[in-house]
């Protein structure tokens, strides 16, 4: 279940409390796909979502502004675990980090890393990163879509 958002001193809105909280993607349709312009980016998440699941990835962490009470957010931001994801089947487009990531925000509307990609700002891999609220620098929440158990992806685990 999604916890309510929270307020930050210093954010100029609502965020997940700190921690990291699992959910699926019907949960995050329900709960963040409210607008026209929200599903937009909710079925870009999606597109992306079914890719590194062919590819094997069991988790995506899901960030950004689009996980806020930002009226309208400019994108999303995931990671994705790397672990058990097999190469071969991966779309390349989701290491081309070129042009600001410009080809990851035309197909998807939001932005992919992997988990354990340092941020070159910080220092910490994105999995840690995106746990920090950039406007307070206070720890804020994250969502966690276990791909292996989803059921808008038709599978389940064994």
């Amino acid at each position: 279940m999604i916890p309510d958002l929270v307020s930050l001193s210093g954010s100029p809105w609502k965020v997940l409390p700190a921690g990291v909280h699992q959910a699926t993607l019907e949960e995050v349709k329900a709960v963040y796909a409210a607008s026209r312009y929200r599903r937009q980016l909710f079925e870009g998440l999606v597109v992306g979502v079914k890719q590194l699941s062919v590819a094997g990835c069991q988790r995506v962490y899901v960030d950004g502004s689009f996980v806020t009470s930002k009226p309208r957010p400019g994108d999303f931001d995931a990671c994705w675990d790397p672990s058990g994801v097999q190469e071969r089947l991966l779309d390349p487009i989701f290491k081309d980090f070129s042009n600001g990531r410009a080809a990851q925000k035309a197909a998807f509307k939001g932005e992919f890393f992997p988990s354990s990609l340092i941020e070159g700002g910080c220092g910490q891999a994105f999995v840690d990163f995106f746990q920090v609220d950039r406007f307070s620098g206070d720890a804020k929440g994250i969502l966690l879509i276990d791909l292996s158990t989803d059921p808008t992806l038709g599978r389940s685990a064994v």
